[in-house]
Formats: C-alpha cells, structure tokens, sequence
C-alpha cells in the first residue's frame, strides 16, 4: 500500500491504536526538548516521578527565553537546569549557544525521529523529514521517563508546491498564504506535509521558516521529504552521516489536498494582531514604522541574516526606525561576523541582540505606544510584544529590512529587480563546546535549587460536585499569551507557581486572580479555538493552582485541552449558541455526578443557579483522559499506578 511521510513514521512509532483518523494513539518518543521558560517545571515533574535517567534516545534542554537577568530567579532556574541535565541524563545547551529550534535544527536533527518538545515550535525540525511535535510540559517529562505520547491521529493534508517563488517572495509567504486561506484554527487536528517540485527549490532553513509557522495554523506538525537539500545542509554541518533519504511514495494517499503555485506568491505582511490577518504588503504601504526586529525562531538563520546584512550594506536605517536584529544560534551569530554582514548590519545602524528568543516573547525590546512595529517573527498578539496597544506586524526578512530602511511599510519590489545575490558558504562553523554533555557519575551530582524554585503544585481527585462562579467570560481565539503573559516581569516566576498565578488573565481582567481567591476558585468561559499559541501549561496548571476547576468552551486548541486534563480541569464543550449566550461572568453554576459522567464520557448537565436554568456539555474524551481526570491530573495517575 502507497505511504505518505507521515505515515510511514508514524508507523515505525506505533505503540498502541490504529493509524485511522480521529483515532487515538501512542507513538515512541525518541528524542524530546525543553527550553528553560517550560524546563523547571518539566524537570520538577520528572524529578517527582522517581526515575533516575532519561529514558529516550537523547534528551536537550536549552536555555534562550528566560535571558534577561535583573535578578537572580532566571540566573537560577539556569543552575538548576544545567545540574539537572547534568543528573538525569540531558543535554544541556548553554545561554547565548542560541535558540532551541536553531539550534536543534543545525546540530540534531535526524530524517525518520520522532521529536516531542515542551514548546509550540517544535515542528521547526520537520524541515529535516522528522515528526517534532509540540506539547505541554508535563507530556514532554512523561516521554523522558519512556512513556508513549498520547494524541489523535491526525488528518494528513498534502500541500502540493509548483514553480518557484518571484524575486522578494520568501517561503514566509508561503505559510502566509496558507495563514489567509484556512486561519488559526485551519490546520487543527491536522499535519501538512509538502509535496511537489516547488518542495525542490527550498533550502532546509526556507523550510523551517514554514515548518516553524504551521504551529499559528493550530497544527500538530508540519513536514518535509528527506532530500537532496538535507544532505547537503548536513553536510554543511559536518553531520553527513545523519541523512538518510525519506519521502512519500508516489501517488501516496492524503486526506486533503492543497495546491500552491510558488510563482502566483507576491509579498505579504499579517496584520496586527493576529497571523491569519494576512494581505499583500502593497496594501499597507506607507503606514509609519517605529521600530523593525529581524530575528526569533523564525528567519534567523545564517541565510535570512546575510541576506539581510547585504540588503543593508552602505545604507542606513530610518531615523524614525529602532532596527534589532537577534541571530538565532552562536553558529550563525559567528559566520555573519566572519563573513563581514554583521559588519553591515551595524553600520547600518542596527542592535544586535544576543542569540535567545527576545522580543518574540516579549522579553525586552517593547515597542513605543501605539506604534507600528514589523517582526520577521511568528507571533503578534495583542500585547504579546509588551507594549499593551501595540501594532505589530508579521513579515518576511525581505519586507522588514525594506521598512526599515524606509520608516515605512515598503514593498521590497520597489527596491529593485531582484534581492542581492548571496555567495553560498562551502561550510559551516562547527563548535559545540557550549552544549554541555551530562554527567557519567550521575550519583555524585547535586541538582541545585534556588529559593524562587516552590515544589510543584497538585490537586486531590475530580470532585463529585462543582457549585462555583464564572470567574471569566472570554471570545475566540483566546490564546495562552492571554491567559498566562510571557514577558520580562512574568516569566522569571515559571519555576514559583503561587508567584504567577497574580499573573493569570493579567492583560485582560488584573483583578482575575484576587476574585478567584476570593471565590475559592471557580469556572472559566470561553470561545472557539480556546487556548491557541504558545505550549505553556502555565496556562492551566496556574488557573489550576487558583482553584479552576472546569472551562466551558466552544472548542479547544490541541496542546492547551492536553494541559486542562493533565492537570485535572475539565474541558467541558458547549455546542448550543444560545446557551453559551447565556452565561454570564459572576453567575453561579453547578455540576452533578460529575466521576459518573466522566467515567462514562457522558453528557452533562450545567445548571445556571441564578437563573434557574440548564444547559447541556460534552466532555469528548478516551479512556486514558478520563482515568487522569478522574485520578485529579496525569502525575496523580502514574503514582497511583506506579
């Protein structure tokens, strides 16, 4: 029987299930990946399960989020990273060695592994031919201790590429097309592999600027074939022995097909504030630009930053422009100074930032009030930059290197016929002496805790009876960045969950926490599409924390409803419009026999107190999520089985 891509790994990690759509599965993880703003509290877990090492192939865990250190909680989450890696069995990549996706990319990817990381980007390394998924922290710490991962089988969409993109078209426009035609919630409960000739004319880091993004479809992973380009990325990095050729068979069979002629592309920027939100430059040209950031998981590999410096040779930035630009790995951030673009870029006028997610995550470099800033990266959620009105927009390197040395949003193509040519390198700068191998005398190593790092919070069993109040009332498309802000003032508190739970709805309701204290915890109200973006289980082990023990949705993002569950909040869904309509922020609401329903995945009844009114929920889960809920999250489950 003809194979797609995806079928033919996921075949090879099968554990448990069929390989049906919709249907539940366990694959074998063979490598995993933590980054530092998710790592403290996956290593807590795993550290909780009682297993001396890793049990996956190779384990990484990377240090590029948490970077600013005004005090000393970041500085020690580091520590106790770096010593945990060192006892446990995990390579561990040092700060400043550069962003985990880059890095991962350069150094260990391999076509044919299966990749579970604690971070939304994770599908980053499908530009290699490899399935890297992206989930919440406590499914990366079960796949380290040997356990399968869990998910549904996803529908396989074939994205079919013909011809080759224009002069200033980038592969961002590519999933920039995608973003416009099926939205955030389009590639939900799906993979998208691509296919065709146009796949040929792709280097792997055009490929991983795609990869990278299929996360803002809502997708479980995106994926490429294993060819001629790989090999020689690989033998660019002086890793030629990790090839192997993979691609679908011909004629393979998908579940959807998506047909996208390269030479039909032209520039395109997403519009603030979302990624779907996407237009063709031309559009919005001449809108005042204030500051311009090149870089993040996204467009900032050793080509994105030489076409860049070369763009900028002999010219200089706008006045009215704050240009910085962060290169993604040390790699990179040596070979533009060697090659002299760095060179380039400051005399142009431009910061160089340190190789680490920075802005992206709003980690420093807040744009002014009200302005318009362009990011080459893959986010730009309201506030997301840290700057509450904020007018960010998504854009190619092309198109952010133009605005920034226009003061305007500018169509590259006015520039001229075509982008410099850039001289190909014949190799690459290998040094991993900042990825610190761990410990052979794991026994003698003590995994140091600094005092901002609490012990890891959990709850009893599923309550038999809810009376609690809507604590929260919000639309569609909420994301993780709204229910848990990343950020300079939050993220040093990853590791201390009673300290970021005050931070919980923060850039919605402030007051949110307090009233959940008040109340004793409470029920959470949302829309469709609840909890998209970024993986963090902050997101639901805070709410967690503060006594939520329930969400009413219209629909969930994948990661996030994993979350809900392993931390024993119900993920309820709500279907009749009316009803939803219905319900209120401040009402009091009731559920019943709630361990029957559950057991049986049954029907619920809600009742509205106040009102004197019920409406009907679903929960929608297998077996397996059930017994977590049932047991009060996933780490209460493996020690009652345990």
């Amino acid at each position: 029987m003809k194979e797609n891509l995806v079928m033919k790994i996921f075949k090879s990690h099968l554990v448990e299930g069929t390989l049906e759509q919709g249907k539940d599965i366990g694959l074998r993880v063979d490598e995993t990946l933590l980054q530092d703003a998710t790592g403290t509290m996956a290593a807590l877990q795993f550290e909780a399960m009682g297993i001396p090492k890793v049990k996956v192939r190779k384990a990484f865990a990377f240090v590029d989020h948490n970077m600013l250190q005004t005090g000393f909680q970041n500085a020690d989450d580091h520590r106790f990273l770096q010593t945990f890696s060192n006892k446990y069995g995990v390579y561990f990549s040092k700060p400043g060695n550069g962003i985990c996706h880059q890095v991962y990319l350069e150094r260990f990817s391999k076509p044919g592994t299966v990749l579970l990381g604690a971070d939304s980007h994770t599908p980053n390394a499908g530009a290699t031919g490899m399935i890297a998924i992206g989930a919440g922290g406590l499914d990366v710490a079960v796949a380290m201790a040997g356990m399968p991962y869990y998910t549904k089988m996803p529908a396989v969409v074939q994205v079919k590429l013909s011809g080759r993109l224009k002069p200033w078209v980038a592969s961002k426009d590519i999933m920039f097309e995608l973003l416009r035609r099926l939205t955030v919630k389009g590639g939900v409960g799906k993979i998208f592999e691509f296919t065709g000739d146009g796949v040929k004319t792709l280097s792997v880091p055009e490929r991983a600027t795609i990869a990278n993004l299929g996360a803002e479809l809502g997708a479980t992973t995106s994926i490429f074939p294993s060819d001629q380009r790989v090999q020689e990325y690989y033998k660019l990095q002086k890793r030629p022995k990790d090839f192997k050729p993979l691609a679908a068979d011909p004629d393979a069979g998908y579940d959807e097909v998506i047909e996208i002629a390269l030479d039909k592309l032209a520039p395109m920027v997403a519009r603030p504030s979302m990624p779907d939100k996407v237009v063709p430059v031309s559009e919005e040209e001449g809108k005042d630009v204030r500051q311009v950031c090149i870089g993040s998981c996204n467009n900032s590999s050793f080509d994105d930053l030489m076409l860049v410096g070369a763009l900028l040779k002999g010219k200089k930035v706008h006045p009215d422009v704050n240009l910085t630009i962060t290169p993604g790995s040390k790699q990179v951030f040596e070979m533009i100074a060697a090659s002299g673009a760095l060179q380039h870029m400051i005399s142009a006028g431009a910061r160089i930032l340190e190789a680490a997610c920075g802005p992206c995550i709003g980690m420093g470099q807040a744009p002014p009030s009200g302005s318009v800033s362009v990011r080459t990266m893959n986010r730009n959620f309201l506030g997301r930059s840290g700057t509450p009105d904020d007018r960010v927009y998504l854009a190619s390197p092309y198109v952010a290197t133009a605005c920034a040395l226009k003061g305007k949003i500018y169509d590259p193509r006015k520039i001229g016929a075509k982008p410099p040519i850039i001289q190909k390198t014949k190799s690459f700068i290998v040094d991993d002496s900042n990825i610190i191998k761990p410990s052979v005398k794991s026994d003698k190593v003590v995994v140091e805790k600094g005092p901002n790092i609490k012990p890891l919070p959990l709850r009893g069993e599923l309550d038999d009876a809810i009376t609690s109040v809507v604590l929260i009332k919000v639309g569609d498309n909420i994301t993780t960045d709204h229910i848990m802000p990343a950020g300079a003032r939050v993220l040093p508190f990853r590791s201390n969950i009673p300290a970021i739970s005050d931070f919980v709805f923060y850039n919605i309701d402030p007051e949110f926490p307090k009233r959940a204290k008040q109340s004793g915890g409470g029920v959470i109200v949302g829309g469709s599409n609840y909890g998209q973006g970024s993986s963090r289980e902050h997101a639901a082990l805070a709410p967690m924390f503060l006594g939520v023990k329930a969400v009413i949705a219209k629909s969930y993002a994948r990661i996030h409803r994993s979350n809900l569950i392993n931390f024993g909040i119900l993920p309820l869904i709500i279907k009749d419009q009316d009803a939803f309509t219905s319900i209120e922020q401040g009402d009091t609401i009731a559920l019943e026999n709630i361990r029957e329903h559950v057991a049986k995945d049954d029907r619920m009844n809600v009742t509205l107190k106040d009102k004197n009114k019920t409406i009907e929920v679903y929960l929608d889960t297998n077996a397996r999520e059930r017994k977590i809920l049932l047991s009060g999250g996933l780490l209460n489950m493996i020690k009652q089985e345990a």
